[in-house]
C-alpha cells in the first residue's frame, strides 16, 4: 500500500469518528474538513497530477469511494439525528400536569329561558314548539290580523313565498304566537303551553331592537279562566326570574289578538320598566280554532327573552347576544 492509499484510508477514519460524534450544527462542518472544497481527501483529488497514469487510476478510484462512503456516512448520521429529534418530540411527561379543557359557556339567553320554562313548569304548562318558516294563515290571518289590518305595517316583514290571495304564503315568524294556534286546533281544551323560540322582524338595528330576537309566550285556555289568573302567572314567573322584590302592574294596551289587553311594567331596580303584553284571548281567535267562547276563555303573553335577560344581567345592547363574542357569554 502505498503513502497516499494509506493517507486515504486514514481520512476515512478520521471522518467516521468525526461524523459519529456531530450533532446537527457541527455535521455538514465536520464533514466539509475531508471532503469539502478545502478539505484533505480533496487535497488528494487535485494532487493526482503528479503521479503515474496507472496510479492516477487506481487511487483516483480509491479516493472517489472514500468520498462516497464518507457522504454515506453524513447521510446516515444526519438521519439518526433526525429520528432523535423526533422521538424527543414526541415525548410525554405524564406526571405533567394537564391543559386545562375549555368548556363552553349557556348563553344568557338560554339560561333565562331554562328558568323561565321551569317556573312555569311548576304551574302545569308544557313546552311547545313550532317551525320558524310559518303560514301567512297561522302567523296573522288565524290571529285576528287579515291582509288589510294596521298590525301588519310592523310585523309583514321576512317573505319567503308569496302565494296567490295569500294562500300558501310563507314568511319568517314574527312571533310564536303561531305555536298557539297550531296547538289548539290539535287539542281541546284544558291547555296550558310555553312557547319559546327565535322570531325575525325588519328593525332599525340599535341598542334596544334587533330584526332577530327570541320570544317566550304561554297560552291558558279552560273554564272561567279570567284577568286574575293572568296576573297570578305573571307575577309568579317575573318573582322566579327578576327576584322575589319585583313588582308587576298591568296597564290597558291594544293587540288584534287579545281583548281586553295589557302592557306588564314591572318595578326594578327603583324604576317601573315596560317588559312584556298580555291580554285574553279574543273570541275570535278562539272561534278560528274551534274553541266555543261562550265556554272557554284564555289568557295569553308574551315576553322577549332578550329583553328579560338585559334587566336581569344589566345588559345595555342587545347587539351583543348575536355578537358571538365570548368574552360576554361567559360573564353569566
Amino acid at each position: 500500500m502505498s503513502r497516499v492509499e494509506a493517507e486515504i484510508q486514514k481520512i476515512i477514519e478520521e471522518a467516521r469518528q468525526s461524523i459519529a460524534a456531530s450533532d446537527r450544527s457541527s455535521l455538514i462542518p465536520s464533514a466539509a474538513k475531508f471532503i469539502g472544497r478545502q478539505g484533505s481527501l480533496t487535497e488528494i483529488l487535485k494532487s493526482l497530477g503528479n503521479l503515474s497514469i496507472e496510479e492516477r487510476k487506481r487511487i483516483g478510484e480509491q479516493a472517489n469511494q472514500a468520498k462516497i462512503a464518507i457522504e454515506a456516512m453524513v447521510t446516515e448520521r444526519e438521519q439518526k439525528l433526525s429520528a432523535a429529534q423526533q422521538k424527543q418530540m414526541m415525548r410525554r411527561d405524564v406526571g405533567l400536569p394537564g391543559i386545562p379543557p375549555v368548556v363552553g359557556h349557556l348563553s344568557p339567553v338560554t339560561i333565562v329561558t331554562r328558568e323561565l320554562i321551569s317556573a312555569l313548569t311548576e304551574l302545569g304548562f308544557e313546552v311547545a314548539e313550532g317551525p320558524e318558516v310559518e303560514l301567512e294563515l297561522y302567523n296573522f290571518d288565524m290571529l285576528n290580523i287579515p291582509a288589510d289590518h294596521p298590525a301588519r305595517d310592523q310585523w309583514d316583514t321576512f317573505w319567503v313565498k308569496q302565494g296567490k290571495d295569500g294562500k300558501n304564503s310563507t314568511l319568517l315568524r314574527t312571533h310564536t304566537s303561531p305555536v298557539q294556534v297550531r296547538y289548539m286546533l290539535q287539542h281541546q281544551p284544558p291547555i296550558r303551553i310555553i312557547s319559546p323560540g327565535r322570531t325575525f322582524r325588519y328593525e332599525a338595528e340599535n341598542t334596544s331592537h334587533s330584526s332577530v330576537f327570541n320570544q317566550f309566550e304561554g297560552l291558558m285556555v279552560d273554564k272561567g279562566i279570567s284577568v286574575a289568573h293572568m296576573k297570578g302567572v305573571i307575577d309568579h314567573f317575573v318573582k322566579k326570574i327578576l327576584g322575589s322584590e319585583v313588582k308587576a302592574r298591568l296597564r290597558p294596551s291594544f293587540f288584534p289578538f287579545t281583548e281586553p289587553s295589557f302592557e306588564v311594567d314591572v318595578w326594578f331596580n327603583g324604576q317601573w320598566l315596560e317588559l312584556m303584553g298580555c291580554g285574553m284571548v279574543h273570541p275570535q281567535v278562539l272561534r278560528n280554532v274551534n274553541i266555543d267562547p261562550s265556554e272557554y276563555s284564555g289568557f295569553a303573553f308574551g315576553v322577549g327573552t332578550e329583553r328579560l335577560a338585559m334587566l336581569k344581567y344589566d345588559i345595555d345592547d342587545i347587539r351583543l347576544f348575536l355578537s358571538g363574542d365570548p368574552r360576554f357569554v361567559t360573564q353569566f
